[in-house]
């Protein structure tokens, strides 16, 4: 992958970031993503933020061999401190962490934020507590899309600030408002897989010769049902 073919994966975070946006890209590593964008003139200015110095050289070098320095800055800060007022962001994106990083991240930098960006979202795991988190932030939940590539499943959420209170219930909140609705193949595929995996536990549970933990398997076996009937 490079920032002329980005994998799947990031080819769908970009589709997600709106036309002229001034993009902050968080743990941006290599910055395949704003010089793809860049490239495609989809965005006027990108900033790609690390927290360490090896990625961000890794960046500094990708945007230099592009000749893109002028519509680029890279920048060494934790999370969201890498944006300024003055850099005009109005779309964020954070690809590629655990759900529950890319909430502290949005946690301890939301005072960088003015509450006009979009947030292109994509955690590797820890859905539910990112989606968690954008409810009790007033972000509703604009679009999702759901992805398999080279074995793992990705979820991609797209979010934007709004006045209004934004409430979603449990099984939203871990199956994704527009994935329930849509119900894809991968989606199916990803819970149906999700179900052998708890049965597989269950079944080493079972196995205990002392001290079965019958909370924890009739937990688990709850879990199973909530999720048959989501399928």
């Amino acid at each position: 992958m490079d920032a002329n073919k980005l994998s799947q994966r990031l080819k769908t975070v970009a589709d997600f970031v709106p036309q002229n946006s001034r993009v902050a890209d968080i743990g941006s590593d290599h910055a395949y993503l704003p010089v793809y964008l860049l490239k495609k003139n989809k965005i006027e200015y990108g900033i790609a933020s690390e927290v360490a110095k090896g990625p961000l050289e890794n960046a500094k070098h990708e945007i230099m061999s592009e000749n893109l320095s002028d519509y680029m800055d890279t920048r060494l800060a934790d999370g969201l401190l890498s944006i300024h007022p003055e850099d005009r962001i109005n779309c964020v994106t954070i690809a590629g962490m655990g759900g529950t990083l890319i909430r502290r991240i949005l946690e301890q930098g939301k005072s960088h934020l003015n509450g006009k960006e979009l947030l292109v979202l994509q955690p590797n795991v820890g859905e539910d507590r990112l989606r968690e988190w954008l409810m009790q932030n007033n972000y509703e939940i604009a679009d999702e899309k759901i992805l398999r590539e080279d074995g793992h499943t990705y979820e991609i959420i797209l979010a934007k600030k709004t006045s209004k209170k934004v409430e979603y219930t449990q099984q939203e909140l871990k199956f994704g408002p527009f994935l329930m609705r849509e119900h894809s193949e991968v989606f199916v595929e990803k819970w149906e897989n999700e179900i052998q995996r708890i049965k597989s536990v269950i079944k080493q549970m079972n196995q205990a010769k002392h001290d079965k933990p019958v909370d924890k398997i009739k937990m688990m076996n709850d879990e199973i049902d909530e999720i048959k009937e989501v399928l």
